[in-house]
């Protein structure tokens, strides 16, 4: 019966089945059903009994190699084939084609452990051949198929250059990233089983990649624990030129497609705190839960700060209580500020900071060494405790009010002392304790309004301060909702429009403002500025279209000249 189920397919069906999985049709709609229960499976007459429940709720797919035990009867009951009396279970590639339709189709519907009986019509299984002498030509027949179990065969690149057959499953749900570091068991092979490569532990970064092009591509697939065998075409191996023996491995010939059985171990994730790379963070034990520390929170941490060349600068929180500091109050480093924010309770983490995160240009006497001038700096951190600021969930309306009076004045300081950026995020977390108001009393309503436009106001000129012109804009149009005869609202709304060259709308501001306070020596120098822009722009845009009519009527003339005389000319002469 086994030959019986490897239908006839087109030829190189082993080399290419793969490759047609992105074209196969829609996996039937897998059906519902009680033990006892029987139901049609699509449109095409196919039909299935449960007879027992299988585990869980994964089904295998295309490409997956299943095992399965089967007797298939004739309607009369009449038994043709039986992997049970012979002994040992049948295995085939999932919706490829190497088996019956009626197989493929209904296979896909059932679980781990599963039995079933599947009633499948001729059009699905033999059709109008038959197979001689066993099934008669247009037979419909019943199979009790019990599937064993599967391993799942995954095309990861979606071009049949690796497939991955999982071999144990991994834990948990995450993958490694392009940045983490994982340490990871390989042995790789030619396809006649001689060695290539081999090792009992390796360490890499994903992104950078190790042996040949796969292997970094299938580990961002894998979970940790999990070992797969992956075959590998020449494109993600070593290619049309394969590779010459090297060190302790042996040589790879052209075009040559290998199987390489690969194993998470482990792996560290490495964060891009900055989103530039100049901070990196890199997990050496996991932390406990979720939580992690947001500005204002003292955090408790034991900490070592290293040069390049392993000499230490500072050590904090080892023999003595845990190093205590505020984050984003500048108490440390920018970088470290930064990067300790991303960690939780109980985490260890290597911090890597370039100078500009750092010390910068200028070299600076620490605790225990001097930091050269642009030194890219090291520190190991363990994450003993936080105390984060009281959330605005857990406060009463008067303690909101009194938090955003608090980071209100802490933005004044920081916007008088230069810092910008500082203090438009405590002017955002002031309004943030404040932003919705509907358990307030009337009184306290009063109250948040005014500390809204203030801090929107005050945040507006730190964004005029740092070019974000748009964001400005936006806060100024926030205080006008409030309050629509704000001069200062006006005002600033009407720098950001002239830095973003919408003049017109600038001038509305402008004059709008003028009119409500007449006598702002401010608000007329920035009338004074819009002017002169306008005049720029006239001067420009004149300038602009005359160098085009310029340009269009040295082409006129240019055609005339080719055209020669016209008509009328001719006839005036003559």
């Amino acid at each position: 019966m086994e030959d019986d189920f490897e239908v006839p397919t087109a030829s190189d069906m082993e080399e290419d089945e793969m490759n047609n999985l992105e074209n196969e049709p829609v996996d039937p709609i897998d059906p519902i059903l009680k033990v006892g229960e029987e139901k049609e499976i699509g449109k095409n007459g196919l039909k299935k009994k449960l007879v027992k429940e299988g585990e869980g709720w994964e089904t295998p797919d295309n490409g997956d190699e299943v095992e399965v035990h089967y007797t298939g009867t004739l309607l009369d009951g009449t038994k043709f084939d039986s992997s049970r009396d012979k002994g040992s279970t049948f295995k085939f590639k999932l919706g490829l084609g190497q088996v019956i339709k009626g197989w493929d189709e209904g296979i896909k519907t059932m679980k781990k452990g599963e039995n079933a009986i599947f009633t499948i019509p001729s059009e699905l299984a033999y059709g109008e051949s038959g197979s001689p002498p066993t099934i008669p030509p247009n037979a419909t027949l019943q199979f009790d198929v019990e599937l064993v179990s599967w391993n799942s065969v995954k095309d990861i690149c979606k071009d049949g250059g690796i497939f991955k057959k999982i071999l144990v499953e991994g834990e948990k749900w995450e993958n490694p990233k392009d940045l983490d570091e994982v340490f990871v068991k390989y042995e790789a092979c030619l396809e006649d089983g001689t060695l290539i490569s081999k090792s009992d532990g390796v360490e890499f970064t994903v992104g950078d990649g190790y042996f040949c092009p796969a292997l970094a591509k299938a580990v961002k697939t894998m979970k940790k624990g999990e070992k797969v065998l992956l075959t590998v075409k020449p494109q993600y191996a070593f290619g049309e030129d394969g590779r010459p023996a090297v060190a302790n491995e042996g040589a790879v010939p052209p075009n040559a497609t290998l199987h390489i059985t690969l194993e998470v171990v482990s792996w560290k994730n490495v964060s891009d705190v900055t989103k530039d790379r100049k901070v990196m963070k890199k997990i050496l034990k996991e932390g406990e839960g979720y939580d992690q520390p947001n500005d204002g929170t003292v955090v408790h941490v034991k900490l070592i700060g290293k040069l390049q060349d392993g000499k230490i600068f500072v050590k904090k929180g080892h023999d003595e209580e845990p190093f205590e500091f505020k984050i984003d109050e500048e108490q440390v480093i920018d970088g470290l500020d930064r990067a300790v924010k991303m960690m939780k309770k109980g985490e260890h983490a290597l911090i890597t900071i370039q100078p500009e995160y750092a010390f910068g240009s200028s070299e600076s006497q620490q605790e225990l060494a001097v930091v050269p001038a642009n030194a890219t700096v090291y520190y190991e951190v363990e994450m003993v405790s936080f105390v984060k600021e009281k959330e605005s969930w857990d406060m009463n309306t008067q303690e909101k009010i009194e938090a955003a009076g608090k980071k209100k004045e802490e933005g004044n300081a920081l916007y008088k002392a230069g810092k910008y950026e500082r203090a438009s995020k405590r002017y955002e977390k002031a309004v943030k304790f404040i932003e919705y108001d509907s358990s307030f009393s009337d009184e306290e309503k009063q109250q948040t309004k005014l500390l809204k436009i203030t801090c929107n106001l005050n945040n507006a000129a730190c964004k005029l301060k740092l070019k974000d012109y748009k964001e400005a804009e936006k806060l100024c149009t926030k205080v006008l909702e409030l309050d629509n005869k704000n001069v200062k609202a006006l005002y600033r709304r009407a720098q950001a429009y002239i830095q973003i060259v919408d003049l017109d709308l600038a001038e509305v501001d402008i004059k709008k403002a003028l009119e409500i306070d007449p006598d702002n020596r401010d608000v007329k120098l920035e009338y004074r500025v819009l002017k002169e822009k306008i005049r720029e722009y006239n001067k420009k845009d004149a300038q602009f279209y005359g160098n085009i009519f310029a340009k269009m009527n040295k082409l006129e003339q240019a055609k005339a000249a080719k055209r020669g005389p016209t008509p009328m000319a001719i006839d005036s002469k003559a």
